[in-house]
């Protein structure tokens, strides 16, 4: 089991850990104090549902996934572009929007959790690199281990050690982030990350 359980936690760390939407959001959120650890600990739920059900259904799984990558894709790819166009609009006005890290308790009280929440499990259930990663990838390999159970623990450990890490992070750098340029930075660089993974995604939507 051990070995299952190291297996799927590099394994997990290695795909996890790449940047992409989901993580630049979190993070996002966190910087903000908008209900972080509520979303990322959604993110982690997902995950470590995501990775169980490939591990155990991933022959079905991949008969069904031809039809439903196509319409995730496009879905994903809209979703993201219209959060990239909300990172650079911050980005332009900081001072209509009052990004400083002063102003950051206010801006996550006009938020409820319900709504940080929603808005991560689409950013999340809406991109097909999700499933690809963690059901297809995470899946083949774990249901082929001597220990597939440890093999999902292994996994599921990367994913809520890197959004809690996510999560403290922002905690961390807020006292740095008290004038607006800076959040101008943050969010032009989450706009930039979030238009290069929608581009990543053309390809898998035009088939």
């Amino acid at each position: 089991m051990l070995l299952s359980l190291t297996t799927g936690l590099l394994l997990g760390a290695s795909l996890i850990i790449a940047i992409g939407a989901q993580n630049a959001w979190v993070l996002n959120q966190s910087l903000r104090g908008m209900h972080p650890w509520p979303v990322g600990i959604t993110c982690m739920l997902i995950d470590v549902l995501l990775i169980t059900v490939g591990v155990h259904f991933i022959g079905s799984i991949q008969h069904l996934a031809p039809a439903l990558v196509p319409a995730l894709t496009w879905l994903g790819i809209g979703l993201i572009l219209w959060l990239a166009s909300q990172s650079f609009w911050r980005a332009l006005r900081p001072a209509k929007h009052g990004l400083a890290t002063a102003n950051a308790a206010e801006q996550g009280a006009t938020y409820s959790i319900a709504s940080s929440v929603s808005k991560v499990a689409a950013l999340s259930l809406l991109n097909p690199h999700v499933y690809l990663d963690t059901v297809v990838l995470l899946g083949s390999v774990g249901s082929q281990q001597p220990s597939p159970l440890g093999f999902v623990l292994g996994a599921s450990l990367a994913s809520i050690g890197w959004f809690s890490a996510l999560v403290l992070g922002g905690k961390a750098l807020k006292p740095y982030l008290q004038q607006p340029k800076h959040w101008q930075m943050v969010d032009g660089v989450i706009g930039c990350i979030l238009v290069l993974v929608a581009a990543s995604l053309l390809p898998l939507a035009i088939g």
